[in-house]
């Protein structure tokens, strides 16, 4: 009997369909293989603006190694816990600014970082400057900032009643390699080392007094190019717009200079804890100035006592008899009047309280224990109310 092969006995429509069942085999497999590449690989992914001179091998394997690795792109990228001062070069590298962003702390995996700029096509569109770089931010966000230049500019919040070494530490956490706080603090002390032909209201300042009380608080966004002269003319503009005629004109009719109002104000930021407090404060310490009594503000007492290193603060709380009996012309339980200069910068609300007080007879006040409100303090016109509220509470 002789053998034949099945292929021997397949009719020519056995071989069709035979081509027919493997070509549909492939087109599944090929078509699962699609649609595996589409959901997995690349996920997260935006292919669209992938660098378009990649080989299709080279297009693949980053493709994949990014898939891997997109968790890692999802977590910040280095370990530092502070902003970080990062100067890219004109014709600076990729790789070099990786080992840059490496040293400082704000990248661990720089072969990520790296295939990352080269999947866009991002490793020649790093823009060269200097950078004030917030710490936790992933490599997608370190890119666009580096990218678009977008760390230059740096958003700074000076808060009301800090005195002037507060914002120059503050410069010196916040903007390391950009503002110096030691050159700010410089000019704040030394005025006339910068031109203060635009402020007229700086024309009658005292010899010696600094710019305490002058650097308006607030909110502001610098550039890499900003200097500390800079940020100073800008927080003297700013309190020159802030402080308007009609405020100015009020001060007068309180019977103050612009001056001397400044110097209240400053008072009632660091004794206030209430806002709404501000005007009843400010109508307390010109009542007691007109009646030539001492003001007896224990932030005045705080600001001549300087920093505190126990409490790594500026302003010691409590303070103790020897506190109140320290030999300075701040201290407003020692001298008569006003201090020589102001002892913070206030914000507009302990400014305009100056300008508008409230209209009422109280001399004096005290932390009110008893307040369902914390913070707020009792009110009395004499001295017999003021002592039955301090007793009350201790």
């Amino acid at each position: 009997m002789t053998n034949k092969s099945v292929e021997g006995n397949l009719s020519p429509f056995g071989y069709i369909w035979r081509i027919f069942i493997v070509g549909t085999l492939l087109i599944v497999t090929a078509a699962a293989g699609w649609v595996f590449y589409r959901t997995w690989l690349g996920e997260g992914l935006d292919r669209a603006a992938t660098n378009p001179n990649l080989s299709q091998s080279r297009r693949l394997y980053l493709e994949y190694y990014l898939t891997e690795h997109a968790a890692e792109l999802q977590r910040p990228a280095g370990t530092t816990t502070e902003p970080q001062a990062l100067t890219v070069s004109p014709g600076e590298g990729a790789a070099a600014i990786a080992q840059n962003l490496q040293a400082v702390g704000l990248l661990s995996d720089t072969e990520l970082f790296l295939n990352y700029l080269t999947y866009y096509g991002l490793d020649s569109g790093l823009v060269a400057g200097q950078y004030t770089i917030a710490p936790g931010q992933t490599i997608p966000q370190l890119v666009e900032g580096l990218g678009a230049g977008g760390a230059r500019a740096l958003e700074l919040s000076f808060l009301p009643g800090w005195r002037s070494e507060e914002m120059a530490n503050y410069l010196r956490v916040v903007t390391p390699g950009r503002i110096d706080g030691d050159a700010f603090l410089d000019i704040v002390r030394n005025p006339r080392s910068i031109d203060l032909s635009s402020f007229p209201f700086l024309s009658s300042l005292p010899n010696g007094a600094t710019l305490e009380g002058y650097l308006f608080p607030g909110a502001y966004s610098i550039e890499s190019t900003t200097e500390s002269a800079e940020l100073v003319r800008m927080m003297l503009e700013r309190f020159d717009q802030q402080v308007t005629p009609a405020m100015r004109q009020a001060y007068g009719a309180q019977g103050v200079s612009l001056r001397e109002a400044l110097i209240l104000a400053s008072i009632v930021e660091r004794e206030a804890m209430l806002a709404e407090e501000k005007p009843l404060m400010a109508a307390v310490f010109l009542n007691r100035l007109r009646a030539g009594m001492p003001l007896q503000a224990d932030p005045t007492v705080q600001y001549a006592l300087g920093y505190n290193a126990e409490t790594d603060s500026w302003w010691k709380s409590p303070l103790d008899a020897a506190d109140l009996s320290i030999a300075s012309p701040y201290n407003t339980y020692q001298i008569d009047g006003l201090p020589p200069g102001p002892i913070s910068n206030p914000g507009l609300a302990s400014l305009e309280a100056i300008a508008f007080p409230a209209a009422v007879d109280f001399l004096f006040f005290v932390l009110d224990c008893a307040a369902a409100t914390p913070g707020q303090h009792a009110f009395s016109v004499t001295y017999e109310e003021h002592l039955a509220h301090v007793e009350r509470c201790r």
